[in-house]
């Protein structure tokens, strides 16, 4: 393949605070089943499957930045549901070696290296990190956006986060509140306590944004 390069979207994550949680069996467990789902659900989008590579990490390569924006909500909103908090970063690379379309392992080439940079900055505090584009205004934008939306998620309440991931998800506060027995109204209560609305703004601000450089490089 001298010579030639194909591009890609790459995806990583890392577990935050693994090291310190008693129940590790329990956790690598929720972990292992929620890339697993991923993996299926998103089959037909993933050039080389999520693969975990380090017990708490993981990565993969996909069809486009915005595939794989959608699968880290996913896959956040999963393991929230079991109070485990994960970081991660999407970057796009141009791949110099063979696709392994078996495991997400042995391939090289630019902008791997530096998506896992963004991974390994964990004195950042934002659970989303982006290393998509040479552009610093573009990327720096992406990078507050990923930096709010970790704000927001880490004041959610139990409910909160139960209701607003139904929400996400394409259930109406109607739905919701059938679910539950209450009234639309405390759903929408909740819905506003959570901040959805400015959360919505700032994910398809970063799915817009993702879905420009994907159009620019001919990813789909």
């Amino acid at each position: 393949m001298a010579g030639t390069s194909h591009s890609y979207a790459v995806v990583m994550g890392d577990l935050v605070g693994s090291e310190r949680t008693l129940a590790t069996a329990s956790l690598h467990t929720r972990f292992n089943e929620a890339v697993e789902k991923q993996n299926r659900d998103y089959k037909n989008l993933l050039s080389s499957p999520l693969t975990i590579t380090l017990g708490d990490e993981f990565q993969g390569l996909g069809t486009s930045l915005t595939a794989m924006l959608s699968l880290i909500r996913d896959l956040r909103l999963q393991l929230m549901a079991h109070d485990i908090e994960c970081r991660f970063a999407i970057g796009h690379v141009e791949l110099q070696t063979p696709l392994n379309t078996d495991k997400a392992w042995n391939m090289m080439g630019p902008g791997l290296a530096r998506t896992r940079e963004k991974l390994n900055e964990k004195r950042s505090g934002s659970l989303y990190r982006f290393a998509v584009t040479d552009d610093p205004l573009v990327e720096t934008t992406l990078e507050a956006l990923g930096a709010g939306l970790t704000s927001i998620e880490r004041r959610w309440t139990g409910r909160q986060r139960e209701d607003i991931a139904e929400l996400l998800r394409g259930a109406t506060a109607a739905d919701i509140a059938k679910r539950r027995n209450v009234s639309v109204h405390t759903v929408y209560k909740v819905r506003s306590s959570g901040e959805f609305d400015t959360y919505v703004v700032q994910w398809h601000a970063i799915q817009e944004t993702l879905a420009r450089l994907d159009a620019q490089r001919g990813m789909n």
